[in-house]
């Protein structure tokens, strides 16, 4: 599979309301931290307007959830793909996206063979404390050699100027969260980004 270069990863469906209009086609809603109900209204908001607009969406972490709101992409972190039920994700048809930060999970990633595989942080992050130092593009070479053909996103620190360098590296997919909902103008920054990644699209 192909996975576009531009990965926007929001917290709720007002976001993707917001910014997927613009042209996005690839979108992660990540949620936490909230009730299922609360879950189940923002996928809804969410598919609805990634159909309408041609956009690929993947929901994070809650796969049971995933499945019964018929979701198509599910992306797990190492400790959900422990107690992940894989079987039935896969027979509902989801296709799997992991998280690694290290060999040991690069390996376990591997073996439940994905649909994509991502490393972080490849840079400095504000987004949340990580028990990982900066990974650099020296690793996603070596990521991207151990993993081929399946997708390489890269995520952590990243924005528009670091981004030749990252695809030079190796990655196929750039994840971007805070660089545009902070951003002063997450708009513009959007746009910026579809800019900078549509010669690899």
């Amino acid at each position: 599979m192909k996975l576009d270069p531009f990965y926007l990863i929001v917290d709720s469906a007002d976001w993707i309301e917001r910014l997927v209009p613009l042209g996005v086609r690839l979108v992660q809603l990540r949620m936490k931290d909230v009730d299922e109900a609360t879950l189940r209204q923002h996928i809804r908001r969410a598919r609805q307007c990634c159909a309408d607009h041609g956009c690929q969406l993947i929901f994070n972490d809650f796969w049971q959830i995933a499945i019964d709101e018929a979701c198509d992409f599910v992306h797990l972190g190492q400790e959900d793909l422990m107690s992940a039920d894989l079987r039935a994700i896969r027979g509902a048809g989801l296709r799997l996206g992991l998280s690694t930060h290290d060999e040991g999970e690069l390996n376990a990633a591997r073996d439940v063979e994905p649909d994509y595989i991502a490393l972080g942080p490849v840079y400095p992050t504000i987004l949340k404390k990580m028990a990982w130092a900066p990974q650099g593009l020296e690793r996603l070479t070596s990521w991207k050699g151990q993993i081929a053909p399946l997708p390489l996103v890269a995520i952590g620190g990243l924005r528009p100027d670091r981004l030749q360098g990252v695809f030079e590296a190796g990655a196929d997919s750039a994840a971007v969260v805070t660089d545009i909902t902070l951003h002063a103008n997450p708009e513009q920054r959007t746009r910026e980004w579809l800019r900078t990644t549509e010669q690899w699209r």
